[in-house]
């Protein structure tokens, strides 16, 4: 018996190191291209084409960040992108919530065929292909002439995910907090705005995070949407263009540098609610 004790020990063991030496090396694989870029935004042009084993920069140019800034026009696309981000998630928290809790409280016609098809949805992603018809809707509405086509159409490929977990977090809400509000005379709507609401805080910091994120990196959809004004260009479309602000070569040192200054904003938001995200996502991927 204790022999055999030892051995399940040893191979217990043995599963955990395995465990660690996998993560440590999907960690790196994740941080490297991150760290190399942040450490490439502080080389000259020349270093970076030569390239060679050291990541790290022989002299920090600081002046990449200045010129990075100035022709990238920050000042207008972080404007840009803090107004796409926020209207995705605005749009996605509202419409997802209320989704999930009609999914969760109410039964009518359709309700498993239209839950269904929103769960289908997370499995098929049509990708660019989406850009032409959804162009040809914004022009034909007249909504290509701001960044409202983009908020609308970017929080709408959103929604299956969000309303996925929502209804799984909704689910996991006794359902007695919705008849004693009931009994003390509250609406559908008011029982959903006074009682589950307050309870879905992790959820909606989860989606907050998620839909601030895919407003704030959407690339395609600014890039086509935004072709004949400059100016309403987000930065992910401005800190591209970086690449060809050089004379004749590509300035990878600059673009590096306006990559670093985007990925600031996320961080800091990421950073915000991280304790929120991990208990929302979990709690709505697995309950329900």
């Amino acid at each position: 018996m204790r022999k055999s004790h030892e051995i399940l020990s040893s191979v217990d063991k043995a599963r955990k190191a395995a465990l660690i030496v996998l993560l440590s090396i999907l960690a790196v694989v994740a941080i490297f291209p991150v760290v190399y870029i942040t450490l490439g935004s502080f080389k000259s042009r020349t270093e970076l084409l030569i390239g060679g084993a050291n990541i790290f920069p022989s002299v920090f140019h600081f002046e990449n960040y200045v010129n990075a800034w100035k022709q990238a026009n920050f000042a207008i696309y972080t404007g840009n992108s803090i107004i796409i981000a926020s209207g995705v998630m605005i749009l996605s928290l509202f419409f997802s919530t209320m989704a999930g809790y009609v999914f969760s409280r109410t039964d009518f016609p359709g309700k498993k065929l239209i839950f269904g098809t929103f769960v289908m949805f997370l499995f098929i992603n049509v990708g660019s292909v989406s850009i032409r018809p959804l162009f040809e809707l914004a022009t034909k509405t007249h909504m290509n002439r701001s960044l409202i086509s983009v908020i609308l159409f970017s929080a709408g490929m959103g929604q299956a995910t969000y309303i996925f977990l929502a209804r799984g977090y909704v689910n996991s809400v006794p359902k007695e907090l919705d008849e004693a509000s009931k009994i003390d005379g509250c609406s559908f709507f008011g029982t959903f705005w006074r009682v589950i609401v307050p309870v879905l805080q992790p959820l909606i910091a989860t989606i907050a995070l998620l839909s601030f994120r895919q407003g704030w990196n959407e690339y395609i959809l600014p890039l086509v949407f935004t072709m004949t004004n400059d100016k309403m260009r987000p930065l992910t479309v401005g800190v591209n263009m970086l690449k060809n602000s050089g004379d004749g070569a590509a300035s990878w040192e600059i673009m590096f540098a306006g990559a670093t200054i985007a990925v600031i904003p996320m961080i800091i938001v990421y950073v915000s609610f991280s304790k929120y995200f991990m208990n929302g996502s979990t709690s709505g991927a697995v309950k329900g």
